[in-house]
């Protein structure tokens, strides 16, 4: 057997020479065959026309090489001398290399392979691909995904590279100026606050030390850290006072507070614990634990408990911890440390010697020679497209009705289109910014062909990663932490399964839909390595960029800081959740009410609506009527417990409620294709109200494990409540106020001023996608946040208008 192999492999080797020449008229045959059976020749043509089709279809043949790659079917070898067919091809070897063929009326033809699934069975020139849904056949006839720049292979989503250049708006001299003095006008009394706390804390420092002029320490701070007070946790810009024992460091306004006897932390504060009673009493069900024998009986509730105990909530609230800061104030107003309990809080700077002083003087000089407060624009100043009573002048279609408010001026906000933006409409846009407006901008998306990377399927091929080395085999990023959002308990799930439900949907064993939802993931630091394409997109359709972009936003204070500094997290943060469109009560998609600490723009990139069948409809209905059975029982023992003088603040949530109801604002668009979240935006001016509102009705509403809330430590930033349409009613009925309401749509961009509370939730499964900015209108509202950010802003506006004037 062995003689005949060496025969064989000697007999090859002699044949090698003639195998190449024929190889090679084999491929010439080839093309002719190709160029031949593409074009017939009919009886009114001529030699000419043939020949001239003839060279085209060469230079179009030779000008599309194969990609190589491996295909869609595993490559079969030779056996015996003969071809393997697999899936239609027939592997043939040309020169040194196999080449898959196609066989198509007895010719072998050499088919072109489908970049995205790398497959060469398809039939036809243009094949339209389930990848590309937006795209018609027409347009990938014209150009493929790859020639336009929005292929969402994962390799090139993850090879994507864009330059920051392409991102940035160039701002002419003149416009750099004018925005200078923009931010001048509303930062120069916030530095004007600053120099008077600094001055105010050196008298009390020379009362301390007995002498008429003092020296202040310099504090040891590098460029690349954030030197941030420990007891209320904002940054540290300047003055501030450190412990002479422990490295305990304390801000100028809470030093203040200690002096005034509004300790920091000094209040009692209790951290609730919400008790887990077992997924039964989530959905208003009999638990199984009082079915069957007593033994039976015993045994589950054992398991139960056992499982509530190793199930963890998302916030993971420690419980009825009672915290107390022990602060001092001696007779000489110095201040005892209240970390170490030792030490003596010890007044010390950041910045060289009359730093502010002397920046406050620079900016006056500006701000007098250009007259810029002789003009401001009051906050109330009333937009020329609105009329007398606030709403939109008629055939005015950039506003959007909000609210019902009595005698309000406000009850519609404005909506501008991107391109309007894009053309120059800042001054409008500032008008209602300046008033604490939300404003609403409409097809931000529209501006970019390559939206197709925010659908589902490309999001989780992208973020969806697996080792390959040994030491790390099986691991990547495989699976992600979400929220529960029945008991807002965290939960590991495969990514690929998530995705799935985002676009079927997820139920619990009763047909009562599951909501999950992702919170800023990837993270902000990872965005733009794992999604370099989307980041790209993203900041690239962002409207304002003068405000909005992270970068180059000359008008956003968060860009200020020196090049070294340690920067804030401003995002973007991806916010990716399931939805419902009808109301749930317990266990919707929501975003609970909070205040964000800065300004923020919000973009809807995708929607993606569950279907939901009349069966599961008539179980939600059923599971409602428990719920509300269980509220209004547990309702009744409270007021029956003891807590009879309670009973007049305390009201069970009902249909059948007696007295005058208040309208509020629905939005009649929450049906259509592109609907995907519903928006409540409160005003500044009605906070007080919403949280006295909040402390008396703390009881009606759900948390942990759907627990009742029993106590409230603030009722905005603990995140604890959502109101539901019929509390929006309540409190209209007993305060009179009511928040913006309206519906986002894919592709709407949501600016939220800051100091602002809003929730909102989900009516199908959304992709959002946030950035904080910090803009000049609204520092006061945060002073406290940003006086960092602030210095170096004026400092910086002052550099640029001393610059150009002389």
């Amino acid at each position: 057997m062995s003689r005949e192999v060496d025969a064989l492999k000697e007999a090859g080797n002699n044949e090698q020479p003639r195998l190449k020449r024929r190889n090679k008229s084999m491929r010439e045959n080839l093309n002719e065959t190709v160029i031949t059976k593409r074009y017939k020749v009919s009886e009114d043509q001529s030699d000419a026309e043939v020949d001239d089709k003839k060279k085209k279809k060469v230079s179009k043949v030779l000008s599309k090489p194969v990609v190589s790659g491996s295909s869609g079917s595993k490559k079969k070898k030779k056996v015996s001398g003969k071809v393997k067919v697999s899936n239609g091809l027939k592997w043939v070897t040309v020169g040194d290399t196999k080449k898959p063929m196609k066989l198509v009326n007895g010719k072998l033809v050499e088919p072109r392979m489908c970049h995205q699934c790398q497959r060469r069975d398809r039939e036809g020139e243009v094949v339209s691909c389930q990848k590309y849904r937006g795209l018609t056949h027409e347009d990938i006839a014209k150009a493929c995904p790859v020639c336009m720049d929005i292929c969402n292979c994962k390799a090139c989503i993850r090879l994507f590279k864009k330059s920051w250049a392409n991102v940035e708006r160039k701002l002419s001299p003149k416009e750099e100026a004018e925005f200078s003095k923009h931010m001048l006008k509303y930062l120069l009394p916030i530095l004007k606050h600053i120099h008077i706390e600094q001055e105010n804390e050196k008298e009390v420092e020379s009362a301390i030390q007995g002498l008429s002029e003092v020296e202040i320490k310099d504090a040891k701070c590098p460029q690349d850290e954030r030197m941030y007070c420990d007891n209320c946790r904002t940054s540290i810009v300047d003055f501030h006072r450190s412990c002479s024992n422990c490295s305990f460091d304390l801000c100028l306004t809470c030093c203040r507070e200690i002096r005034d006897g509004s300790l920091p932390g000094g209040e009692e504060v209790y951290k609730e614990r919400f008790i887990n009673r077992g997924k039964a009493y989530m959905h208003a069900e009999e638990p199984a634990c009082k079915k069957g024998t007593a033994r039976t009986r015993a045994k589950l509730t054992e398991c139960v408990k056992s499982s509530d105990m190793n199930h963890e909530p998302a916030d993971s609230l420690e419980g009825h911890v009672r915290l107390k800061s022990e602060w001092k104030l001696m007779d000489n107003n110095s201040i005892r440390c209240a970390s170490c309990g030792s030490g003596h809080m010890v007044l010390k700077r950041v910045l060289p010697k009359n730093w502010v002083s002397n920046l406050e003087g620079r900016a006056e000089k500006i701000v007098v020679e250009f007259n810029l407060f002789n003009d401001p624009v009051p906050p109330t100043q009333k937009c020329s497209c609105c009329n007398s009573v606030g709403s939109a002048k008629a055939g005015n279609n950039n506003f959007r009705k909000a609210s019902l408010r009595d005698d309000c001026k406000d009850n519609n906000l404005h909506c501008p289109q991107s391109k309007d933006i894009q053309d120059g409409d800042l001054e409008h846009f500032q008008k209602h910014w300046i008033r604490g407006e939300p404003v609403i901008v409409l097809n931000v998306l529209e501006l970019k062909p390559s939206n197709f990377s925010w659908e589902p399927e490309v999001m989780s091929r992208s973020l969806r990663e697996k080792s390959t080395s040994k030491t790390m085999k099986g691991s990547g990023h495989l699976e992600v932490t979400a929220v529960n959002c029945m008991d807002w308990c965290e939960v590991e799930v495969k990514i690929v399964d998530f995705f799935r439900c985002y676009m079927e949907g997820l139920m619990h064993h009763n047909m009562w839909p599951k909501m999950h939802k992702l919170k800023d993931w990837p993270p902000s630091d990872m965005f733009e390595e794992r999604l370099p394409r989307h980041f790209t997109e993203f900041v690239s359709s962002l409207p304002l960029k003068d405000y909005t972009c992270p970068k180059f936003g000359f008008l956003n204070i968060a860009t200020k800081l020196p090049p070294k500094s340690l920067k804030p997290d401003m995002g973007p943060k991806t916010y990716i959740a399931y939805g419902h469109a009808q109301e749930l009560i317990r266990g919707d998609s929501v975003t609970k009410l909070h205040c964000d600490m800065s300004d923020a723009i919000n973009v809807l990139v995708n929607v993606r609506e569950v279907s939901v069948d009349g069966a599961q409809l008539k179980e939600i209905e059923k599971a409602k009527k428990r719920h509300m059975a269980q509220d209004q029982k547990e309702m009744e023992e409270f007021l029956k417990g003891g807590n009879q003088s309670s009973s007049t603040e305390i009201s069970v949530l009902n249909n059948n409620r007696k007295g005058k109801e208040c309208n509020v604002f629905v939005p009649d668009n929450c049906s259509s294709n592109s609907a995907g979240a519903l928006w409540d935006i409160f005003r500044r001016e009605d906070v007080p109200k919403l949280q006295e509102y909040l402390r008396k009705h703390c009881r009606e509403f759900r948390h942990l494990y759907c627990s009742r809330v029993e106590q409230v430590s603030h009722p905005i930033h603990d995140q604890r409540f959502y109101l539901t349409l019929e509390h929006k009613k309540k409190l209209k009925e007993e305060y009179g106020i009511e928040p913006w309401t309206f519906v986002q749509d894919r592709g709407e961009a949501v600016f939220i001023p800051t100091g602002c509370p809003h929730q909102v939730r989900n009516l199908k499964s959304c992709t959002k996608v946030a950035v904080d900015f910090v803009s000049p209108e609204n520092v006061r509202e945060y002073m406290r946040l940003v006086k960092k950010m602030t210095l170096h802003a004026v400092k910086k506006a002052v550099d640029f208008v001393e610059k150009l004037s002389k």
